[in-house]
């Protein structure tokens, strides 16, 4: 057994409280909706950077509060005392259902946001991220997207 495989089989037994609303949300199509669906290319990037303008979080904002110190600021990632992966052209972006799972629920060395972010906030900075950096992903993340994949506050 592989180092990595022992690493993700103690983050999955971590999270099985909480892979169940991402599963559902996967099926119901949140994670990747078709193209026909997401409208212009590059709304969701507008809406969130209009988002600040309109009294909504701000994306960029709240990148720059509270990821940027690990993601670096053009989300290239790092390494060092530690490895914060980059985000700039990440795949594992794709699907809206993965990054909103991590904010929410902190993953490797990453800390949890669930508790201190709202579902408004988090959309508005995984949008940001989907949206920036090399990332295309456009089709928006919603706060209602967040609210349904919310769980308890993690504890450890």
């Amino acid at each position: 057994m592989t180092q990595q495989t022992v690493h993700t089989a103690g983050v999955v037994s971590r999270f099985a409280p909480y892979l169940a609303p991402l599963s559902l949300a996967v099926t119901l199509g949140l994670a990747a909706m078709p193209a026909a669906a997401q409208g212009a290319a590059g709304q969701a990037q507008a809406a969130t950077e209009s988002a600040g303008a309109l009294g909504g979080p701000d994306g960029e904002q709240l990148y720059r509060q509270n990821c940027m110190a690990c993601h670096m600021a053009q989300g290239e990632g790092a390494q060092g005392l530690g490895r914060f992966p980059a985000l700039a052209n990440n795949p594992a972006l794709t699907a809206a259902g993965y990054p909103i799972f991590v904010v929410l629920n902190g993953l490797g060395g990453m800390p949890w946001f669930n508790g201190m972010l709202s579902d408004e906030e988090i959309a508005a900075v995984v949008s940001y991220v989907r949206t920036h950096f090399g990332n295309t992903y456009t089709d928006p993340v919603r706060p209602e997207d967040v609210a349904m994949m919310r769980g308890p506050v993690p504890t450890e």
